[in-house]
């Protein structure tokens, strides 16, 4: 199974609707809550080449963006293949 990491903030419907799908999908991740943590968010902003939203999506750390591009991979039958 790939590596996948969230940088999530605790109330954030986009963060929580991308942890559904990967919960369905039975993904295990690692889980980075940076709600109000100005430095974790610049650490993870720096990671994602200068985005700056909630949620950022890692697998096996190539940043694949947020929500929308999560679920865009996955309607497009290529989330699988990143999974695996």
């Amino acid at each position: 199974m790939s590596k996948v990491e969230i940088y999530t903030w605790r109330f954030c419907p986009f963060c929580i609707r991308a942890k559904s799908l990967l919960n369905q999908k039975g993904v295990q991740y690692a889980e980075y809550a940076i709600d109000g943590n100005n430095d974790a968010r610049e650490k993870m902003s720096i990671r994602a080449e200068g985005r700056t939203t909630v949620p950022q999506i890692f697998i096996n750390d190539q940043g694949i963006g947020g929500c929308d591009e999560l679920y865009e991979l996955e309607s497009n039958n290529q989330l699988d293949k990143l999974l695996t």
